[in-house]
């Protein structure tokens, strides 16, 4: 069964953060279950979160909650092994709204890093909030 591959050792990097106010908007956000905290990016196409790994993972699904009226529209997830070039697995297009949405990824790989490209934004200047991030799927040996 599918379970969370995000854990203590995953390094995350992201685009950017409004106003480089980590404190307040950082990436750590997306990741500590509140509800009252969110990762916040800067003005600007193309934003993008990427995942390494501690060990080889096979996704599985994402699960993504935004802010209505800074969501992105669509959403491409890349992903690679170690020292490979990232490679598109699956395109993937949210709603724009509060909700928690869930996307299974058909042909799952087996990488050791993803990206997630949110290629464009329901908000006038780009920008996107995500409140919580999570990738599901089965550690591999």
């Amino acid at each position: 069964m599918a379970s969370s591959l995000i854990c203590t050792e995953t390094q995350s990097r992201v685009s950017s953060v409004l106003n480089r106010d980590v404190k307040q908007y950082g990436k750590k956000y997306m990741f500590d279950s509140s509800e009252e905290t969110c990762w916040n990016s800067d003005q600007g196409e193309c934003q993008w979160v990427s995942l390494e790994f501690p060990q080889s993972v096979k996704t599985a699904e994402i699960k993504l909650q935004f802010q209505g009226g800074f969501a992105a529209k669509t959403c491409r997830l890349e992903g690679s092994r170690m020292d490979g070039e990232l490679k598109i697995i699956n395109h993937f297009y949210p709603e724009d709204n509060n909700s928690t949405h869930s996307f299974p990824i058909q042909e799952a790989l087996v990488v050791d890093k993803v990206k997630i490209i949110f290629e464009n934004s329901t908000d006038f200047f780009g920008r996107v909030i995500v409140y919580s991030l999570d990738i599901l799927g089965e550690k591999t040996s």
